[in-house]
């Protein structure tokens, strides 16, 4: 068994979920189909997972893309990229969340389902505050 697990990462050259999965069945099968025990299998030559660097997009092609938008969908991409938002928690701000002046943004039950306090980027300040007022309800009276 250790030879063939290894022999599937070596020679194999399979993926390490494929591998892992190749396991799995093996020990599924001595286990609970033969009712043998297994001893541990220290000397298996483990499948390597790729490393895989983020892909990110420079500043000058987040620049391009938000030039291409409009309205309020312009709006949430500066609110997903500058203030670092999830995309519901982007759906979510309430006015009461927002802190012009301290230039701050309150986050509801974001991941995790915690709170947080994020920073409200310069560059959607005043179109944030514009749309705000645009859709602004009437005055409580």
């Amino acid at each position: 068994m250790t030879r063939f697990l290894s022999w599937l990462a070596v020679d194999g050259k399979v993926a390490a979920s494929a591998q892992n999965q190749a396991l799995s069945a093996l020990l599924f099968l001595y286990q609970e189909v033969l009712d043998l025990d297994v001893p541990w299998l220290d000397d298996i030559v483990r499948a390597k997972r790729p490393q895989r660097l983020p892909v990110v997009l420079t500043r000058e092609e987040v620049r391009a893309v938000l030039q291409r938008l409009d309205g309020v969908p312009r709006l949430m991409a500066h609110l997903l990229y500058g203030a670092g938002l999830r995309l519901l928690e982007c759906c979510r701000p309430r006015v009461q969340d927002i802190d012009f002046g301290a230039n701050q943004l309150i986050v509801r039950s974001g991941k995790g389902d915690k709170d947080r306090v994020t920073v409200l980027p310069s560059t959607v300040k005043t179109a944030l505050a514009r749309h705000l007022a645009a859709h602004a309800g009437p005055a409580p009276g």
